[in-house]
């Protein structure tokens, strides 16, 4: 308790630094020291909204691997299917939001026969869980670079997406002594904003609803749930569908803020990996705690330490697993 409490003392005094830094008119001294207001703020939105598509495709892991305990290395190439197929859905019928749900239900549905066909013949042995589901998106990736081919495929969003939102933030005053504002892409904004309503909406799930309920009692004792009259089969069906559909419509999401192209999924899958461990197994609060971490010294180190940016992700995921082995928001 007292580790958690720690924990939760330093993120809110980091919080508060970031938000000073973000709202307050710098000091010439302080130009010196860390270069443009404008450059610290946008690589710390940057951050914030690439969090926010690692916490979409992170969400839907920590059901099937943090909760469930399902090791399901095969996410990353689920997360490039939904990409795919939200692709060819909104090119087809010229409706973005129509890709966007076919992605989710199409790779829901995959996820799904998954369960069914390996999760739940290999329930509790890890090793092979591994095993076949590294197989499993070896053959996906190659297939599907079969059918699109190597080409990086760009989604069109809603026109209403397009342009960027001038926000309250000053980045400099000019010698006339009119304040210039900040102004940023109006989609990386819109993915923020997808991102806390898909957390919210997660967490309400599992802790405010019967299904969440059995879902967390048949992890702890699968027998007894199943005693009590629980169907606890088509539970974690249900679960590791939507797991699997987030990560298809975080390909949507992810493939209108970047590409979708072969080689995204390994990418998607190692920082899924990284937000679930760093966060917690199984806790929605952590992976958006990882999550938030992982994207902000992702874009940091890119921006301030190019050279070493790619150490820091691993650097913070050393400290958290010396520190706190179960993760931030992990159960002991």
């Amino acid at each position: 308790m007292r580790q958690e409490h720690l924990t939760m003392g330093v993120v809110t005094c980091l919080a508060a630094v970031f938000v000073a830094l973000i709202f307050m008119v710098w000091p010439d001294w302080l130009v010196d020291v860390m270069g443009r207001k404008k450059q610290f703020v946008n690589t710390f939105l940057n951050g914030i909204t690439l969090a926010g598509l690692y916490f979409l495709v992170a969400s839907g892991f920590t059901l099937v691997f943090g909760l469930m305990r399902n090791v399901n290395l095969a996410h990353g190439a689920m997360y490039l299917l939904g990409g795919y197929i939200g692709y060819e859905i909104a090119e087809r019928t010229g409706n973005w939001y129509l890709g966007a749900v076919a992605a989710f239900i199409a790779v829901a549905l995959t996820g799904a026969a998954l369960q069914v066909a390996v999760f739940r013949r290999m329930q509790g042995d890890d090793l092979r869980q591994t095993l076949v589901t590294i197989g499993i998106s070896i053959v996906a990736a190659d297939l599907m670079l079969a059918t699109w081919s190597g080409t990086t495929y760009q989604f069109q969003p809603p026109e209403w997406l397009f342009g960027a939102t001038q926000l309250p933030v000053i980045t400099t005053i000019k010698p006339s002594g009119a304040e210039v504002y900040l102004n940023y892409p109006t989609y990386r904004l819109f993915v923020l904003g997808v991102a806390i309503v898909v957390g919210i909406l997660l967490w309400l799930f599992l802790n405010r609803t019967r299904i969440g309920m059995m879902v967390r009692a048949g992890v702890d004792d699968r027998e007894m749930l199943a005693a009590s009259g629980v169907n606890v089969n088509l539970v974690f069906v249900i679960v590791f569908a939507i797991g699997a559909g987030l990560a298809g419509f975080a390909g949507v999401i992810g493939g209108s803020a970047l590409s979708i192209a072969p080689g995204e999924d390994i990418r998607y899958l190692l920082a899924s990996l990284v937000v679930v461990i760093v966060g917690g197994m199984g806790s929605v609060p952590g992976a958006a705690a990882g999550a938030i971490l992982i994207g902000l010294a992702e874009q940091f180190g890119l921006a301030y330490f190019p050279t070493y940016g790619v150490v820091l992700t691993f650097l913070i995921m050393v400290i958290v697993l010396a520190v706190r082995p179960q993760g931030l928001m992990g159960r002991s």
